[in-house]
């Protein structure tokens, strides 16, 4: 039996905001099989880019950092990043993993000079959405 961990409270907002910036959402979740472990990334999208280009893939994984502890939960969502990476360059490597925040995490915490420091180590990818509005804000 499987088990697929609860979406996100974001993953909506998320899913609106890749769609009206033309993205076609491709798999809801996004399951990974890798050897003896299956893995769930919350979206799958995809965008056609060009004739020559063809199709541009990713995958995004959705956190919405509203725990008390906010380096808890980076550890997690960096843990799950990286070991989705990991899978995807083996099954996938055209498909493009990226990590979705809230823009008031973005601005208070991952603004720090450590999580800047992670996320470049560990070459993370940010999508940062506004919850609200449902829109992206910033690709990094």
């Amino acid at each position: 039996m499987l088990l697929m961990s609860a979406k996100d409270i974001y993953h909506s907002a998320v899913r609106s905001a890749l769609i009206k910036e033309g993205w076609t959402i491709t798999h809801d979740p996004l399951t990974v099989e890798f050897e003896d472990v299956t893995l769930f990334v919350d979206l799958g999208a995809e965008q056609f880019i060009a004739a020559e280009r063809g199709a541009e893939k990713i995958a995004v994984e959705i956190k919405s950092f509203i725990r008390e502890s906010m380096v808890s939960e980076f550890h997690t969502a960096a843990g799950q990043f990286i070991n989705y990476r990991l899978a995807l360059s083996e099954l996938e490597p055209d498909r493009i993993l990226y990590l979705a925040v809230p823009n008031d995490a973005y601005e208070s915490f991952f603004s720090k000079r450590f999580t800047q420091r992670s996320i470049e180590h560990n070459r993370i990818k940010l999508i940062v959405f506004n919850p609200e509005t449902e829109e992206i804000v910033k690709w990094s």
